[in-house]
């Protein structure tokens, strides 16, 4: 474990650095984790500072992408600095303790653990609100996407027009019949 974060800090920003030698290792445990990462190791470390203050680090196993099946090896020779390089690249406030490591025949990234998950349900907002959020959702996308790629060349090909928000909306929509279809068929299927 010491060596896995001994390599991690080696990714940080000095200044990173500087906070995280406040902080000493105090103990380890594994995480349980959710539906769509079943299969990876996760792992929580605590970290305390000298006056007791505690620091979570999530330690999370980073696999292949899914892409490489149909683009071919990543450019990056670590899994984990792959997912950093492509969470920084996308997110316009990110986490300051991300970075990688390896270990056993794993590659993996480390995060500060904080589980404030929280959901919006959409069927409980009114017309207006439910417009807000889907701006507020797009508005994020696009950022997203913009940061990751060039933005004047994504700008160049969506134009001006309304045709790339129309094409959306009906995809949008047509994927809504097919979600639902599905639905009654989990439904049904676990009636039966």
């Amino acid at each position: 474990m010491r060596a896995l974060y001994a390599e991690y800090l080696a990714t940080l920003a000095p200044d990173r650095l500087a906070l995280l030698a406040r902080y000493s290792f105090v103990d380890v445990a594994h995480k349980v984790v959710g539906v769509g990462s079943v299969g990876t190791r996760a792992l929580v470390v605590l970290l305390e500072s000298g006056d007791g203050e505690p620091l979570l680090l999530q330690i999370k196993h980073a696999s292949e992408s899914v892409l490489e099946r149909y683009l071919g090896k990543s450019p990056l020779d670590h899994h984990g600095q792959r997912v950093v390089l492509g969470t920084q690249a996308m997110q316009a406030s990110g986490d300051p303790f991300l970075g990688w490591s390896s270990g056993r025949d794993h590659e993996y990234f480390l995060r500060q653990l904080k589980d404030f998950k929280g959901a919006i349900e959409p069927e409980m907002l009114d017309a207006s609100a439910l417009r807000g959020y889907g701006r507020v959702c797009g508005a994020v996308l696009a950022r997203a996407h913009a940061r990751a790629g060039d933005a004047s060349l994504i700008g160049g090909y969506l134009g001006s027009g309304d045709e790339f928000d129309e094409a959306i909306a009906q995809f949008a929509m047509a994927y809504r019949q097919i979600n639902n279809h599905d639905y009654d068929l989990v439904a049904e299927a676990h009636r039966t």
